[in-house]
Order: C-alpha cells, then structure tokens, then sequence
C-alpha cells in the first residue's frame, strides 16, 4: 500500500516535536469523540421530540460547550461521510470518498473517471495519487496512550476507516481491514502495537471467501488478530465475557455486514453501542497515560438515506445513550473530567424537515405518534391538509423514495410504522435520498472544551482537541 504507514509515521513525528506532547505531566489524558454519522440539527431536534417531547433534553443537549461545524469538503459543497470524518482527525480538507490522505488525492480516475477500485480491493495509483496525513488516534498511539474505534457500521466503513486506515477510495474495505492487523500486509504501522479496541460489524472483510468473507486474498484476518494476542469476540455472549481486566486487546465483529438498526436490534445477539462505548472505556482506561476513543452512531445515516425515520430517530436516541454511559463512566475515573474530552457532533446534514405549523405533541409512545404522525393545527388540532385536501407528516425529506404521483390520505398508524418511508419532495431511487450541506451541531464537555465555540470548520476540531489534550 506504497509505504502509507511510514509516512503517517513519519508526520506524526513532526508533528509532535512541533506540538509537544505534554509529557512533562504524568496524569492521563483522555478523548472521547462521538460522531452522530447524518445526524443534522433537524434530526436532533425530531430525536428529542421523539425521546422526551418539545421541552425535555437529551444527553447531548446538556453539553456546556457548544458551537456549529462547517463540513464541506475540498472538491464538494455537500461532503459525504469520509472527507468529513478525515476532517475532524486530520485537520486536512480532502476530496469526497477519500479516507485520511491529502487534499490532492482522487477517488477517482480523472481521466476515465472511473473509481480507483478493484472489487473491494484498492487500487490506487502507487505514485501521483495524494498521501497519508497522520490522524487523532495515531497521535494518540505515538504518545502512548490506549486507543479505540466503536461502531454499529462495518467497521472498515468510512467514519471508523478515517480514525486508523489511509485509502484514496472509501470502498475499499478489504485494503482498510488489512491495515488494522499488527505485522500483516498492509498493516499501517504508524497503529504501533495496533489499536486496543475495535467493536462493530463489517466481518465479512476479514474473512476469506472460502469462509463466506469477501477478501479475495485467502486471509483470516480474524485469526491473525488472536496470534497477535487480542481476544476477538463474535457473539453478544462472548463480548460480556470479555472482561476489562482479563483482556488486553479486543476486537468484536458481531455481523456480516452493518450491525441491525436499534430498533430491530436483539439484546440478545448484539451490545448496544452504550455497551460497547462502557466495555471500550473499561478496557481503555486501564492505560496510566490516558486514551483515545471514537464512537459512532453509524446507522443514523442509513435509515434517512432509506427516508425511514422512526428508525433514524431511535438510532439517534441509541447514541445519546452512549453519550450518557461515557460521561457516567468517565466521572467515576475523573470527577470534574479535568483530563477528559469528550465532543459530541455530526459529519454532515440530511434533507429531513419538520413541516411547520404543527401543535405540539409530546414524546412518541405506543399510543401517540408524536413528531412521527400526522401534523395537526395548533389552534384547532384538526388535521392539516395540502393543496388537494389529504393529510400529512410533520416528518418530511427534500428529496427521497417516496414520492407518490397521487397522494392519498395517510392514517398515524401508517406513518409512525418503523418501515414507513417518509414523503420526499423530489423523487430518487430507492434508498437514495442525499445527504445536505446546512451546518452541524458541536457539543462538547470536559477538558478544554471552553475553546469549542462560534462557527468552525471540521478541520479547525482537529487543532481543538490536539491542544486541550496535548496531544
């Protein structure tokens, strides 16, 4: 993968003479950085509304420090969830598609404009295609300290892919998953002894076609990960018995692809990502030096590319519940989070809208829709109407699947089914609704979190959390 570790290696170096890494005080320094994947402010909104009605709060609402995020990237008004990601942990702007490398590098083929992909295999240039820039959690590695990636995505998926991996082509999740395993081909080296921690989905790029995976190349790298001695976990079972103090390193692949929305997800079968976020922070925090830790809400992206959004909506309450397991957590380890970042935010926007003049509803339950039904007027709470008389949602989409050439009337029940496909104003394919280019929500809590504030870039969050934690 034309020598991409040792120069991510290589930048870190330079940029920790340059910036210090604050060795001069031993107590542990630690970051948590949440990224709602799509959750745009309309969708915060709705998600509140949802959870605890017009006037209650999420966790996310309780941040003291908060500011509002630029996401474009460098070729693109509207970013997809790479560059975005790649923005906030490298602080270079780069083209769309492209994981953690420089603005130059293309995804694509300029000349035929064809994807640098081969399958799922990269297939970027070896020379005149960009390079790696070093990431958050690499510096946190150089500086010794425990890190981790926790998703319900594959996680060779472009958020998680940005903290640890370097690829001119998002989808190449074979070469992604390669990097992440210590001494193996491909390994990026500038991962030291490998990351500590690794939950999610995404198994099938791990394994062997032979074994039902999708790597072309006959490797386990499931196996790989255990003769280098982490303990890889498949099973909701054999997480819980992955203890904090028994195991060193661990990794849990607990689907073939992304994980289930958490609307349909069995407790059974697989941790929610606020068990995931509390296992990650025991085993993490173990380090007297401190750690980095990344959690997505992954799948809040997928339900409103899907235009379905009940299923965004709990997804999104999914994720304030990691929030709120990691700020508990953290304040038994450090009460006043002294030596604790943790930043709440968003890659980027959706279409979604809340149709307006609606009453209030209050919190959805199994007898009241809520923000999910039909609106209703305010004054006379009868139902509200379009040009032709019909009713409809107080959820809408820009654009999306659903967009009916004869609208019909709609009954709350129908709408606030978690398979129902919200209305669309312009028409796209299946599953095909776009993300949106409006601002992003920032939250953040702990150390140097004052310095989060105003209208920044994604980039500019980079530099934020590397000089509050000295990183």
């Amino acid at each position: 993968m034309r020598k991409l570790s040792l120069i991510a290696a290589a930048t870190s170096a330079v940029l920790l003479a340059a910036c210090g890494s604050d060795s001069s005080n031993d107590t542990p320094k630690n970051v948590i950085f949440f990224l709602g994947d799509g959750m745009g402010m309309t969708t915060q909104t709705a998600a509140r509304i949802y959870k605890v009605g017009e006037d209650g709060e999420l966790t996310m609402d309780t941040l003291p420090e908060t500011a509002f995020v630029r996401t474009y990237s460098n070729n693109a008004q509207v970013t997809d969830s790479a560059p975005s990601m790649a923005a906030y942990m490298t602080g270079v702007k780069m083209n769309n598609e492209v994981i953690s490398m420089t603005p130059e590098t293309s995804a694509f083929n300029t000349t035929t404009g064809a994807d640098y992909l081969s399958g799922t295999d990269s297939t970027c240039p070896a020379t005149g295609n960009g390079s790696a820039v070093t990431t958050l959690l690499e510096l946190a590695k150089a500086a010794g300290r425990s890190t981790g990636a926790v998703t319900t995505t594959r996680v060779t998926h472009a958020t998680p892919a940005s903290t640890y991996a370097h690829v001119c082509h998002r989808d190449a999740e074979n070469t992604i998953a390669a990097q992440t395993v210590p001494g193996g081909a491909g390994y990026n080296s500038a991962l030291g002894d490998g990351l500590d921690v690794l939950l999610g989905g995404g198994r099938q790029f791990f394994l062997p076609t032979t074994a039902g995976g999708k790597r072309t190349d006959g490797r386990d790298l499931t196996a790989e990960f255990v003769t280098k001695g982490y303990t890889y976990v498949k099973t909701k079972a054999e997480f819980d018995a992955a203890s904090a103090s028994g195991t060193k390193k661990l990794v849990g692949l607990f689907t073939n692809s992304h994980m289930s929305y958490d609307i349909d997800r069995d407790p059974a079968v697989e941790p929610s990502l606020a068990e995931m976020t509390g296992k990650a922070i025991d085993m993490l925090s173990k380090n007297d030096k401190g750690f980095f830790l990344m959690v997505e809400g992954g799948r809040i992206d997928h339900a409103l590319h899907e235009t379905t959004a009940r299923k965004a909506l709990q997804d999104t309450v999914a994720f304030d519940d990691a929030i709120k397991t990691a700020i508990d957590k953290m304040k038994l380890k450090d009460a006043d989070l002294k030596n604790t970042l943790i930043v709440v935010t968003a890659d980027h926007d959706h279409t979604l809208v809340l149709n307006g003049y609606a009453a209030r509803t209050g919190k959805t339950t199994d007898s009241n829709p809520g923000v999910l039904g039909l609106l209703k007027n305010y004054v006379t709470g009868a139902l509200g109407a379009d040009l032709d008389g019909n009713p409809f949602t107080i959820i809408g989409f820009g654009n999306g699947e659903n967009r009916p050439a004869t609208r019909t009337a709609l009954s709350d029940a129908q709408v606030a089914a978690k398979t129902y496909h919200q209305e669309a104003a312009i028409p796209m394919g299946a599953g095909s609704e776009t993300h949106g280019g409006t601002d992003v929500f920032l939250g953040a809590t702990g150390r140097g979190a004052d310095k989060f504030t105003g209208v920044i870039t994604n980039t500019e969050v980079f530099n934020l959390i590397r000089q509050s934690v000295g990183l």
